[in-house]
């Protein structure tokens, strides 16, 4: 009998590879666990990484989204009698301001934060009760735009996103000891939430409602706040959104395509939809080429704006939607380190609903424009047209900025 056929070496063959697969599972655990470490980031010395993959990947993408509204809005502009850099002008200019404020806040204290948490709600409401003046404007269907100057228009929602997150962060803060009690979650934060809302929605915009009720679930679970009140919270909106869609035809309209999936008929509701699957299906995996869109002739409407998602699929390709995507998902995970490694509720809380803000309205955009979810007017982040957006986008991004500074970290050593 051989050697090798012996029980001995049967056994010592046994041994070898049990000592391998354990090793490789310790291998692979071991690399899960320096995974979730580099996403936690604690226990470390600040070294600022997070603080540079949020001011990257914000910069990466603006930059991206204007090069995308030149290319998607020309066409259109030119057929209209107007500049083909219009659009991308104005753009451009809400972006350096944008940016402007992003670097100013970026150097803001928590104290003074803090101290922006009241007036920056009072701002919010007052703009968003001046849609229904004179000043507001129309805009198919919905009245969510103010009027600025000439030829320059506003969106209240967006401040208040950002507004309405300050103020929850300082007011969870101060009751952080009573949020196991229902009435200290519903007043005030609930009820002035549910004012916004309202507010909002009065202008007839569900998308951006939808995006603000995420923003207040994700500063109230990061405060605490038991999962029951969420389930007693998340049946009535339930219920309320489901009476909105039933009583409007357009919604029900949208919803019943969604459930279709059918393109066979692509000049009703349905047009945006199915164009921007086409879109995306015949770019293939490189594109069509930079400005060689076809859909954008008009076959999709807001082709700029919500569903520039699409055009980036169709002249960029595949590589060029997980471009986009990847550097959604590094600003994921920097923002994830930001929130885990602070020590400070207010900034925890603030940090985490700026961040529930963002990556969620980018995930809802991309699953509407995927088809994955009914179309909703929502823009996506840094990238779709929209100057009052971007602006404060970039002003949330600067907060962030504030929490990651590695000064900051340092000093608090």
């Amino acid at each position: 009998m051989s050697s090798q056929g012996s029980p001995r070496a049967r056994r010592a063959g046994e041994a070898a590879n049990g000592s391998q697969g354990s090793a490789r599972a310790e291998s692979a655990a071991e690399r899960l666990k320096r995974f979730v470490e580099f996403v936690d980031g604690t226990g470390r010395e600040p070294s600022g990484l997070s603080y540079y993959l949020i001011l990257g990947t914000a910069l990466a993408l603006t930059a991206i989204g204007l090069l995308m509204v030149l290319s998607s809005s020309a066409v259109e502009s030119i057929a209209e009698g107007e500049s083909p850099f219009g659009l991308f002008l104005k753009q451009g200019i809400f972006a350096v301001v944008g940016v402007v404020l992003m670097l100013v806040l970026s150097r803001f204290s928590v104290a003074r934060f803090k101290a922006l948490a009241w007036p920056a709600l009072g701002l919010s409401l007052l703009l968003l009760l001046l849609v229904f003046t004179p000043l507001g404007i129309d805009v198919n269907g919905n009245r969510n735009w103010i009027q600025l100057g000439p030829g320059m228009t506003g969106q209240p929602s967006e401040a208040a996103k950002l507004g309405l997150s300050l103020w929850m962060a300082n007011v969870l803060v101060r009751k952080a000891h009573l949020l196991h009690q229902f009435k200290h979650v519903l007043v005030p934060v609930g009820a002035v939430a549910g004012l916004v809302v309202l507010l909002v929605m009065a202008g007839n915009d569900l998308g951006t409602t939808m995006i603000i009720l995420l923003i207040v679930a994700g500063a109230l679970f990061i405060a605490g706040v038991p999962m029951k009140f969420f389930a007693m919270a998340g049946g009535a909106v339930a219920a309320v959104v489901l009476l909105l869609a039933l009583t409007n035809s357009n919604r029900l309209g949208r919803i019943t395509v969604w459930l279709d999936q059918s393109c066979e008929d692509t000049t009703g509701l349905n047009m945006q939809s199915c164009n921007g699957l086409f879109a995306l299906a015949s770019g293939g995996w490189w594109g069509v080429g930079l400005g060689q869109s076809r859909q954008k002739y008009s076959w999709i409407p807001e082709a700029h704006n919500d569903y520039i998602f699409a055009i980036i699929g169709e002249e960029l390709g595949l590589l060029g939607t997980f471009v986009v995507l990847a550097l959604f998902g590094i600003l994921a995970i920097a923002l994830v380190r930001t929130v885990l490694r602070q020590p400070d509720p207010f900034v925890r809380i603030l940090a985490g609903a700026i961040m529930v803000w963002i990556i969620g309205q980018a995930f809802v955009n991309i699953g509407v424009v995927t088809g994955l979810l009914p179309v909703i007017g929502v823009p996506l982040p840094f990238i779709s047209y929209g100057g009052s957006a971007l602006t404060i986008t970039l002003a949330a991004v600067g907060v962030l900025l504030s929490f990651a500074r590695p000064a900051r970290k340092t000093a608090r050593a």
